[in-house]
C-alpha cells in the first residue's frame, strides 16, 4: 500500500517537471554542463597518461643516456678575438666505445648499455635515392627501447664482431623502398656503402617532435647496422690519419688484411666534432639506483675525458616524472573546474525549485487538505529534482562523449574516455539533486495548508 502511495507521488513528481518543460531544461543545464565538463576534462587527462606511458616504453625503463657535446664551428671573429691568448685547450679523447666498455665493465648497477652513432646520409634502391638516418648499434639498443622484429632476425655475434655488412630497417624504410616486395636478404644502398637486410622492425613511434627532448626519435624511419659495420665502412669521426689533417676527401682505414675507405661527407664536421659516438644509452637494474649511477658515471666520464666536460648526462625518466607531475596538476585544475561547474548546477536546482515552492504554494495547500502529509510533499518536491538531475546526467553523458570525440578528431589531443568519469559524473549529478533538493521540499512540506490554501 505504501509503495503505491509513492509511485503515485512519483507520477505527479513527473508530470509537474513536463508540465514545466522550459523551467525543467534550464534547470538542468547547470547539471548537462557540469557532467559533460568533468568526462571531457578526465579523458583529456587520461589520453595525457596515456602519452606519458607510451613516451616511458619508448624512452626505455631506468635509462641514462650520455649524449656528446658537439663544438660549434668558429667564425674568423673569434679567432681574432682570442689572438694572442696562449692557453691551448685541453684534449679529450671523446666519447668512445671504451667508454661504453669501461662503463659496462665498472659500474655494477649497470643491466646494458647501448652505444650508438648516428649519420645522416642518402638510401639508393633501384634507382630511388632518399635520405635517412644510419645508425650503428648493439643488441642492447633493441632490448634497451624494448623493439622486437616483425620479420627476419637480429645481428649475430659475428656480424657484430667482425663488422659485417648487414642491416636491419624501420617499418618507414620498408613502406618507402620495398613497398611491393619483401626486404629481407636484399641489398639496399647507404651512402658509399652496401647492405643486406635481415630483419624489419614492428611499427611503433612516428613521428613526434615533442619526444625528441627526451631522446626519442622516429625509429620507423632509421636503418640499424652494427656498430663496428658504421665505424669501419661508413665513418669513425675519431680517426686521424694524414688525409683528414690535410683536409683531404678520403679517410682510408685497415682492418686485418683489408683495406676500406670512406668520404668525409662535412669537413666542418670533422673538425667539429670528435666523438667517436654520438650517444651512449645505460639502462640501470633498478630505478632507486638512478641517482647513485648518475654521479659515478660523471665522475668516471671527467677522469677518462681528462677533465673535459664535452659530454650531457640526462635521465629522461625523471623528465617524464616532472611532464606528468605537471599534467596532474593540470588535470586537478580542470577536474575542480568542473566540480565547481556540477556545484553551479546543484545551485541552479535549488533556486529554481525554491521558486517553484513560491509558485505552487496554492497546489500544496490542495495537496494537505486532501490528505497529503509533510513526507508526501517531501518526496514529491524532491523526486523532482532529483528527476531533473538524473535526466540532465544522463544527457551531459551523452555530450561528454561527443565532446572527447570531436577534441580528439579536430586537435592533437588524445582523449580516453573511462568508465570510472562516466560513474563519478552520473553519481555527483544524482548527489547534487538529492542534497540541493532537500531544502526547497522542506520548506514546501512545512508550508500550513490553511494559509496555502489563501494563498493567491
Amino acid at each position: 500500500m505504501k509503495t503505491e502511495r509513492y509511485w503515485e507521488i512519483l507520477q505527479v513528481a513527473l508530470e509537474a517537471v513536463f508540465a514545466n518543460r522550459s523551467r525543467s531544461i534550464l534547470t538542468a543545464l547547470g547539471i548537462i554542463f557540469g557532467v559533460a565538463a568533468v568526462i571531457a576534462m578526465m579523458a583529456i587527462g587520461n589520453g595525457a597518461r596515456q602519452e606519458i606511458l607510451e613516451q616511458i616504453k619508448m624512452v626505455g625503463v631506468n635509462n641514462i643516456i650520455v649524449s656528446a657535446k658537439v663544438e660549434k664551428a668558429r667564425s674568423s671573429d673569434d679567432d681574432s678575438e682570442d689572438e694572442g691568448k696562449t692557453e691551448s685547450k685541453k684534449f679529450s679523447p671523446g666519447l668512445t666505445l671504451l667508454d661504453a666498455h669501461g662503463i659496462k665493465s665498472i659500474i655494477p648497477t649497470v643491466e646494458r648499455i647501448s652505444p650508438e652513432v648516428s649519420y645522416e646520409t642518402s638510401i639508393i634502391k633501384d634507382g630511388i635515392r632518399q635520405q635517412a638516418k644510419l645508425k650503428g648499434v648493439t643488441i642492447d639498443f633493441f632490448q634497451v627501447f624494448s623493439m622486437s622484429l616483425e620479420s627476419g632476425t637480429m645481428f649475430n655475434k659475428e656480424q657484430l664482431e667482425d663488422g659485417s655488412p648487414v642491416c636491419i630497417i624501420g617499418p618507414g624504410v620498408k613502406t618507402r623502398f620495398f613497398a611491393l616486395e619483401d626486404p629481407i636478404g636484399k641489398q639496399i644502398k647507404c651512402g658509399n656503402i652496401w647492405l643486406k637486410v635481415v630483419g624489419v622492425l614492428e611499427k611503433r613511434l612516428t613521428g613526434n617532435p615533442k619526444t625528441e627532448n627526451i631522446g626519442v626519435s622516429d625509429y620507423d624511419d632509421h636503418i640499424y647496422a652494427p656498430i663496428q659495420t658504421v665505424l669501419l665502412r661508413f665513418k669513425d669521426r675519431s680517426l686521424i690519419n694524414a688525409g683528414s689533417v690535410a683536409g683531404g676527401s678520403n679517410t682510408v682505414i685497415f682492418s686485418g688484411n683489408s683495406m676500406m675507405s670512406f668520404s668525409n661527407e662535412s669537413s666542418e664536421d670533422e673538425s667539429t666534432n670528435y666523438h667517436q659516438l654520438d650517444r651512449i644509452v645505460v639502462q640501470v637494474d633498478d630505478s632507486e639506483n638512478l641517482s647513485s649511477t648518475t654521479k659515478i658515471l660523471t665522475q668516471m666520464l671527467k677522469r677518462r675525458h681528462l677533465g673535459v666536460e664535452d659530454f650531457e648526462i640526462t635521465v629522461p625518466e625523471l623528465l617524464l616524472k616532472q611532464e606528468q607531475r605537471t599534467k596532474d596538476i593540470f588535470n586537478i585544475v580542470l577536474g575542480a573546474i568542473a566540480g565547481i561547474s556540477l556545484l553551479v548546477g546543484g545551485i541552479g536546482i535549488m533556486n529554481i525549485m525554491l521558486a517553484s515552492v513560491m509558485e505552487r504554494i496554492r497546489e500544496i495547500g490542495v495537496r494537505r487538505s486532501i490528505g497529503a502529509t509533510q513526507n508526501d510533499i517531501i518526496f514529491q518536491f524532491l523526486a523532482e529534482a532529483t528527476l531533473i538531475s538524473i535526466s540532465g546526467g544522463l544527457i551531459g553523458i551523452l555530450l561528454g562523449l561527443i565532446m572527447a570525440k570531436v577534441i580528439m578528431e579536430t586537435t592533437e589531443i588524445l582523449t580516453i574516455v573511462s568508465l570510472s568519469s562516466i560513474i563519478i559524473s552520473f553519481g555527483v549529478a544524482a548527489t547534487v539533486g538529492i542534497v540541493f533538493g532537500y531544502l526547497p521540499a522542506r520548506k514546501a512540506a512545512d508550508q500550513d495548508p490553511v494559509e496555502s490554501l489563501r494563498h493567491d
